[in-house]
């Protein structure tokens, strides 16, 4: 079977989650988490939970785990907290309930990332992982570089990953 057949097998709409991570952010003025839910409901998906939280290692921790334990939720995607400053801890908080990283998944943005902004992508530590049978993305918090993400990589591939990992 060729890899079209294969995806074109993929549900079309995948139950998501959106999680901005920000001290500065609220649900009126979150810019980026209103994009990715614009995206995805565009395309389809639908949107099971939103929330922002601050940037705290352990509320991140245990929201994003409390996440992976929703049986509707087969997607989370995260934004903000992916940078190198001393509040960016969303990596540290989610990396560790990775059971597998999707480590193309930071290449290729960082690749489309250089192609858009030049050598400053080395600033953004964006990735992406498998925990509890559901895909999590976390993404840089500019309006930006969520649209590419999302445009790029996770809108063409969300259903795919989901089917790969089953029920």
């Amino acid at each position: 079977m060729s890899h079209e057949e294969h995806k074109s097998k993929a549900p079309k709409s995948v139950n998501c989650a959106v999680v901005t991570m920000s001290d500065s952010r609220t649900p009126e003025n979150d810019d980026s988490g209103k994009l990715i839910i614009k995206l995805l409901e565009k395309n389809n998906h639908k949107l099971i939970n939103y929330s922002v939280i601050k940037d705290n290692k352990k509320l991140i921790n245990e929201k994003i785990n409390q996440l992976t334990k929703n049986k509707k939720i087969k997607a989370i995607i995260t934004n903000g907290g992916t940078g190198i400053a001393k509040k960016d801890v969303t990596i540290e908080a989610i990396k560790p309930l990775f059971e597998k990283e999707l480590t193309a998944f930071s290449y290729l943005f960082a690749k489309l990332s250089y192609n858009a902004i030049g050598s400053a992508a080395v600033l953004s530590r964006a990735t992406a992982g498998i925990a509890n049978k559901k895909v999590i993305f976390c993404l840089p918090g500019s309006p930006e570089a969520v649209g590419l993400a999302m445009n790029k990589l996770i809108l063409p591939e969300i259903g795919h990953i989901v089917k790969h990992l089953g029920d």
